[in-house]
Formats: C-alpha cells, structure tokens, sequence
C-alpha cells in the first residue's frame, strides 16, 4: 500500500461547530444538571479526521469537502482548516441554510457524551458537491450517514447519496473509508449495507457493527468479542475490499478475507487523564487508518489506532489533544496494555 505514489486523505461530509458543554452528570427527564464550562471547538467526521491526522502526521497531504453556511460558524471553520494546513479548495458555502451545529454535552460523572445537533448545511449536502478531478488524496474518508438528509435518500439510480460518491471516487482512482454516526440501527442497516461493496476499509464500533449485522455485539458498554467479531465478519462478506475493524473502549478486533482475525487490547490511561469521550471514535479511525496508508501490520495499526483514541480522551474538544504518532505509542506503551 505504502508504495502507491498517490499520498494523502481528503475527507468528505460533516464540518459542524461543537458547543462543548461540561455537566456534573446527565440528567433523567424532567431532572437537573449543573454547567461546570463550555468551550467552541469545530466537530464532524470530516473536521475530527483531517484534524486528527496532522497532529499524528504534520506532513501529511490533507483535503476536504464539505458545505458550510455563510455565517460566523462558516468562518470559524474555515479558519480552523487553514490554521491546520487543511486544503479547503472544495469547501463550499451557501447562504441557504445555516452551518450545522452541535450542543455536545459532557458528563463529568462518566466521561461520556450526547450529542443533540441541528444539521443546516448537512441538509442541503449532495454527490453533486463531491468532485474528485483534482483531488490528489490517496484515500477518501466520508461521514456520516444518517445525518444527511440528500445523501441518506436515493440518488440516481443508487441506493442513496452515499453509494453515488464512494462509485466517483473509486472512479477517480481513490481508496474509501467510511464512518458512521449513532443513528440507531435500522437507520445504519438501510443506509450503510449497499455501502460496502464500495468501500476499501471500514471502522466502526462495537454498537455500530451490531447494527450493520443485525445482532447486539455490545450490551451496557460491555463487547460481547465473539458476537462482534462474527459480525465484523458478516459486513466484510457483504462487500468491504480489505479490512473491518472494530473498536471498544477495551479492544479492537480486525477481520480480513482469508486472514485469522487480530485482536488488539486498549491502552490503560489512568483515569485521572480523562476528561471525555468526545471525539475518541475519530482519533481511534485516524490513527488506524495513518497506519493504513503508511503499510503498517495489523496488530501495529490497531495499537496506534488505541493510542490515538486515549490521548484524545484527555481533552474536551473532539481534537487537540492527539500528538505525533510517535508520542501517541510512547505515551500507551508507557500507560500498558490490555489483554
């Protein structure tokens, strides 16, 4: 793979804005929870990828396509692209609607996150603004299906939006990947499954390959490993080219055609370097798909892949606080490792 002369990512779908709200805990209905901070940090699939990747690689070629309002959040974006080197040629801006935005809510008590969006611009994305003539990218990173009202529904003569931009660009001669969102698992199932014959790689979680496969691989945060890795085998005979990895907060699992399957267990950050959860999803795809592009085993990809994920456990925001690859698997080999 790393002998290709094509190099790069170029990232595709949601660019939003994250309010980043801190709560003591979250509440049942009709409960009451207290703000402990807040910060704005950009968010999306898109945004969190390319983000990730130039810390973990500040070389590495980076482009994206994606549609933002023209507004103050559109502007922001924009200005969080350039400051990471992010090649925005493609990002394109309509008046139409506004830019989507995200109130992510943290839970000081557990770490974990929910987030309630409003998807403006994500609305009015479509295959028609995915143009890959003069992408110079390698590898094509597109998200999030089920958040986008176009690209979730037929078009043309496909399945959906989705299915249209993974043909065009594997007709421009680029490798696919793809993320998901938690959007429920029919959602997942009828949007996603006439996705994989047309993708190279997928990583998702252990909900979310559940879902795909039509079975529970995950059950009050605990992976049932067996039934996940059967599902991750299940979506890899339903098209997906190379490799489906799975990932938990406590392993990782990759099944390949004809290949026995890798499992890979977390790294142990102690608990008190985490801050949230928010954004582990897209570190832990970043740092597993750099290892991709640069032809690393396996085993090697998953664990970059873990580091990547702890190191952004220890920031609020989805990005910041990823480090070079490098620092990232000293950082875990110096926390340990699961079984």
């Amino acid at each position: 793979m790393a002998e290709t002369v094509r190099r790069g990512f170029v990232t595709g779908g949601t660019w939003c804005v994250d309010a980043n709200k801190v709560v003591s805990h979250w509440p049942k209905e009709d409960g009451l929870a207290e703000y402990l901070g807040e910060e704005k940090a950009n968010g999306g699939s898109g945004s969190n990828f390319a983000l990730d990747m130039r810390q973990l690689d500040p070389g590495m070629p980076l482009e994206t396509i994606a549609l933002i309002g023209d507004d103050e959040d559109g502007r922001f974006l924009m200005e969080v692209a350039d400051k990471a080197g992010i090649d925005r040629s493609r990002m394109q801006v309509t008046q139409e609607a506004r830019t989507h935005y995200t109130d992510a809510f943290i839970s000081a008590e557990s770490h974990r996150r929910t987030h309630i969006y409003f998807r403006g611009t994500s609305a009015l994305l479509s295959p028609d603004h995915f143009d890959f003539s003069t992408v110079r990218a390698r590898i094509l990173h597109l998200g999030l299906p089920g958040v986008h009202r176009i690209m979730d529904e037929p078009w043309g003569g496909d399945s959906n939006g989705w299915v249209s931009v993974l043909r065009k660009a594997r007709a421009a001669g680029l490798e696919t990947n793809m993320e998901l969102a938690s959007v429920g698992a029919e959602a997942i199932r009828r949007i996603v499954s006439p996705c994989l014959p047309h993708l190279d790689t997928l990583v998702v979680n252990d909900v979310e390959i559940g879902a795909l496969a039509g079975v529970v691989a995950s059950q009050d945060g605990v992976t049932d490993i067996a039934v996940a890795e059967r599902a991750a085998r299940a979506v890899l005979d339903q098209g997906v080219k190379h490799v489906v990895v799975v990932h938990s907060p406590s392993i990782a699992i990759a099944v390949m055609h004809g290949k026995p399957t890798v499992l890979k267990g977390s790294t142990k950050i102690p608990a008190d370097q985490i801050a949230s959860a928010n954004g582990a999803g897209d570190a832990f795809a970043a740092g597993m798909m750099f290892a991709w592009h640069e032809g690393w085993d396996v085993e090697r990809c998953l664990a970059l892949a873990h580091a990547s994920a702890a190191c952004s456990l220890r920031g609020l925001a989805t990005t910041g606080s990823i480090e070079p690859w490098q620092a990232c698997l000293r950082l875990a080999d110096g926390w340990g490792w699961r079984n």
